[in-house]
């Protein structure tokens, strides 16, 4: 199941989020993916796409009303292919990502 979630629904009450994945790719580009009840979804914008966040601060600053269990960031690198390296099962890391404000 695609599940998504419009930002506009999201930004409207508080939400209980059990994952709140921050997706982060090259040139300042974040992707969100929330996990609620049981679904996991993407957060969409008002065109129904995937929204695009700018820097980390904007996800604490768009999710600060929502109880949040667990944040963490991702990131999948081939950077070890780009350089000759042998490819890796998964390129991707995890890690912690804290929604405490102020940053």
């Amino acid at each position: 199941m695609n599940v998504k979630y419009a930002m506009a629904k999201l930004a409207r009450k508080k939400h209980h989020i059990e994952r709140l994945e921050v997706q982060s790719f090259e040139m300042n580009v974040y992707l969100v993916k929330v996990t609620i009840a049981g679904e996991s979804g993407f957060v969409t914008d008002k065109n129904d796409s995937p929204m695009r966040f700018h820097n980390s601060q904007m996800v604490r600053d768009m999710f600060e009303h929502c109880n949040i269990d667990n944040a963490v960031m991702t990131h999948d690198s081939p950077y070890d292919e780009m350089i000759g390296n042998p490819m890796k099962k998964s390129d991707l890391t995890e890690m912690p990502f804290s929604m405490d404000q102020p940053y």
